[in-house]
């Protein structure tokens, strides 16, 4: 069947269909669901986290009315961080106010663990596939279908940081363990969440159902962890927040995750670096998109102990990031990639995003063959095996993961056959 036809086939199944739940985390700030267009608070400008040390609630509490007197703030939040053992307050500061020159005077307060700005991070992701684009290539580009004789992610859980999930999908009922959101108060559907679905399906679409995609690791454990938000109906790039995103990482690690997906990037950021540093300490590794340009490799990516990751395309192409940085850096299938939508539906998406959920993906495989690996041990594990793209030369550019080739290392042989 030639490209177009089979295209035309993937589109045929397309029907409508209602988006998946989430039972909305049990914190203070949940609020009625948002009007439609209306940013959710977590994303708004001229905000601050404070973090405390104090674990007793009725000093916190003092202590967070006591800090919006005195520095003249507005209450619009606070949450727990439990894997770091911190209390985060969140304050929204007059637009008259020098952010700056608020947090070094509350860096000096006594009260004060860390403070911050919560700043925002965005979904990685290109535009639509022109009409010919290759189908489903991914698995095959990183030998992840000969590598599923050996694991197919079994036993393994993946968080995905990112938009929601429409856990209704056909190719992805039964491979969401939890659903989990961080961003509107509550609000049930993720109808449109686009991003978060795509990336869902590389990492975990059933195989063998006679239905749509299979995922990399498609017997693998989700965790959907809805920390991104759509500005409105016609955005394509989602935003996020250091409040969502942090709530979202401390969930993962307290619920034990084993790979944690992120198909974001932004700013530095303090308190998500501690959180990841966290992560790591407890065996979980890291998968980020890394900015493909501009001359910054973006956060979380850059941090030596995050799998950063490029994106190649249908042929094996990739070009050198105008970055660099000391760690590997990890390349896999992210242009023209065939994966699931909301309702039902399936669709090409482009970006380092769907890169990194192929690592991620091969990540759980190798989790599953070995769970005692560090984070450090499976990012050394890629890079002994990756493979030289069709373009450049291997001291210069991301190498392409081969999960075959790395799940044979970790049996002792030299050859996947």
């Amino acid at each position: 069947m030639n490209l177009l036809r089979r295209r035309a086939a993937a589109f045929a199944l397309l029907a409508l269909l209602s988006g998946g739940c989430a039972s909305p985390p049990s914190t203070t700030e949940n609020a009625a669901p948002r009007a439609e267009g209306v940013r959710p608070k977590q994303l708004r400008a001229n905000q601050i986290i404070v973090t405390l040390i104090d674990d007793s609630t009725d000093r916190w509490m003092q202590t967070r009315q006591a800090l919006a007197a005195d520095y003249r703030l507005s209450v619009v939040g606070d949450f727990p961080l439990t894997s770091i053992r911190v209390q985060c307050l969140v304050y929204e500061i007059p637009s008259d106010r020098n952010l700056a020159d608020l947090i070094t005077q509350l860096r000096s307060d006594p009260r004060v663990e860390s403070v911050q700005e919560n700043q925002v991070f965005s979904g990685l992701r290109g535009g639509h596939s022109d009409m010919y684009a290759a189908l489903a290539y991914g698995a095959n580009a990183i030998n992840a279908d000969r590598a599923h004789k050996m694991a197919t992610g079994r036993g393994v859980k993946v968080a995905v940081i990112d938009t929601g999930v429409d856990a209704a999908h056909p190719d992805l009922r039964g491979r969401i363990a939890k659903t989990q959101n961080f961003v509107e108060g509550g609000e049930k559907s993720f109808a449109r969440d686009a991003h978060g679905t795509g990336v869902a399906g590389v990492i975990a679409a059933r195989a063998d159902d006679g239905t749509g995609i299979y995922g990399i690791a498609p017997n693998a454990e989700l965790l959907a962890l809805k920390a991104c938000w759509y500005p409105d109906g016609n955005s394509s790039k989602a935003l996020c927040s250091s409040w969502t995103i942090a709530k979202a990482v401390d969930f993962a690690v307290v619920q034990q995750a084993h790979v944690l997906n992120m198909s974001l990037s932004g700013p530095e950021d303090a308190l998500l670096a501690r959180l990841l540093a966290r992560a790591n300490q407890e065996g979980i590794s890291v998968v980020a998109a890394a900015a493909e340009s501009g001359s910054e490799i973006g956060f979380p990516a850059r941090l030596d102990s995050v799998i950063a990751v490029v994106a190649s395309d249908p042929k094996g192409h990739l070009e050198q990031p105008p970055w660099r940085k000391a760690a590997f850096v990890a390349a896999a299938p992210g242009i023209d990639v065939i994966t699931t939508a909301p309702n039902d539906g399936y669709d090409f998406l482009s970006g380092s995003s769907l890169a990194a959920a192929h690592v991620s993906g091969v990540v759980a495989l190798i989790k599953e063959q070995n769970a005692k690996l560090s984070p450090a041990e499976i990012a050394r594990l890629l890079e002994l095996t990756a493979q030289l793209g069709q373009s450049g030369q291997a001291s210069e550019l991301p190498r392409i993961v081969d999960a075959c080739a790395a799940l044979a290392n970790l049996q002792g042989r030299k050859n996947c056959n």
